[in-house]
């Protein structure tokens, strides 16, 4: 009987983690709120999945948020199969599922933790891998990932360090959120818990 307690327990838990303030941003079956190409992104049980195993894309692709988000808390857990991805915030989004901004950078085997310029001109502004994040991160497994904007203070973490952090007055202030797919290689990516917490409300 104590067994059968448990798996009502397990079966009745939440999709997404439960933490004050923070919201999900997506509804656990569904892409509604989001726009990507649908043969890359799918969504089941709460967990995103963007693969390119069975269609080839000529430029970096995203799942965008269709809403702009300004000064908040992201968290997720994400889980990477090969090559490369990231996070888009306060980004803008181009047409043919494309975006220019910055990224919460990640790489197998490199750049976790890193604040990139996506179609920008500064590259990888921050590197958050060297020493920091190559410390913490478990290859092929699922890794926890917060982004932080405040006015022009931007802070990554991963797995509970601190990796990167930028103050620039000059960055913008407000933006889609999307995840990437990267040209190449076959890939796939993970995101689940994905949440926010949107500042000064």
């Amino acid at each position: 009987m104590k067994s059968l307690f448990v798996f009502l327990a397990l079966a009745a838990a939440p999709l997404f983690a439960q933490e004050a303030g923070f919201k999900p941003m997506l509804d656990g079956a569904t892409l509604n709120g989001w726009d990507g190409d649908p043969r890359l992104w799918s969504v089941h049980d709460g967990v995103i999945t963007g693969s390119t195993d069975h269609a080839r894309i000529e430029h970096n692709s995203f799942l965008i948020s269709k809403r702009k988000y300004a000064d908040f808390v992201l968290r997720t857990q994400v889980r990477l199969r090969n090559h490369n991805s990231g996070i888009q915030f306060r980004s803008e989004a181009l047409p043919d599922w494309v975006v220019r901004g910055l990224q919460a950078d990640m790489a197998a085997g490199n750049w976790w933790g890193s604040i990139y310029d996506e179609r920008g001109t500064r590259g990888t502004i921050v590197n958050g891998w060297k020493g920091k994040a190559e410390k913490v991160v478990r290859d092929g497994d699922w890794n926890d990932y917060e982004v932080r904007c405040d006015g022009d203070f931007i802070q990554l973490k991963v797995n509970g360090m601190t990796t990167a952090e930028l103050r620039d007055p000059t960055l913008p202030r407000t933006g889609v959120i999307a995840l990437q797919l990267h040209a190449g290689q076959p890939m796939q990516v993970e995101f689940r818990n994905l949440r926010i917490q949107e500042l000064h409300q």
